[in-house]
């Protein structure tokens, strides 16, 4: 029988140091488009593809604090500026071969006001209003694709029991 050992350096690590920010506006006649930011091709981390914020959490920062960090930093949004903040209970792990980690990354959904236009920062080269009913197909990876449809079902849906939940004060 094999001996099982408890060793960090054994296997994959977990980190949880990543934060995604997913924001939305509401436009005529209450179309929600979802923003993407296209990372830069000199970017280390999926350059070249269209993402939501994504970003490290700092040294002494809880994952909200870092989210509204990055959602300012990424795309001049204040959080004190957005319609409503609202966490994801949804969370998508996913394996980092590079880094030997298991990844599992808090999700933030941020509603801008309706005409807002970010100001991408230095990892940014473009940004896009997606359609949320195209917006699933327009991210790269299922983790991102479950969130949007969290986003529809738990936040944008009227009739749903949970937005008020996920709500964040």
């Amino acid at each position: 029988m094999a001996e099982h050992r408890s060793n960090a350096a054994c296997g994959a690590a977990v980190r949880a140091d990543l934060v995604e920010v997913f924001i939305f506006r509401r436009g005529a006649g209450g179309a929600v488009e979802v923003l993407q930011l296209l990372r830069r091709r000199s970017e280390d981390a999926a350059p070249g593809t269209w993402q939501p914020v994504i970003g490290h959490a700092e040294a002494g920062e809880t994952a909200l604090t870092a989210m509204k960090r990055e959602l300012r930093e990424e795309t001049g949004l204040e959080a004190s500026a957005c319609l409503g903040l609202w966490q994801l209970e949804e969370v998508h792990p996913y394996f980092l071969a590079s880094s030997n980690a298991v990844v599992l990354c808090p999700r933030l959904v941020a509603e801008a006001p309706p005409r807002w236009e970010p100001a991408p920062g230095g990892e940014h080269e473009a940004h896009r209003w997606i359609a949320v009913e195209a917006a699933e197909e327009a991210f790269l990876w299922p983790g991102q694709q479950a969130a949007i449809r969290e986003i529809r079902r738990a936040i944008l849906d009227p009739a749903s029991p949970t937005a008020a939940l996920l709500r964040l004060e």
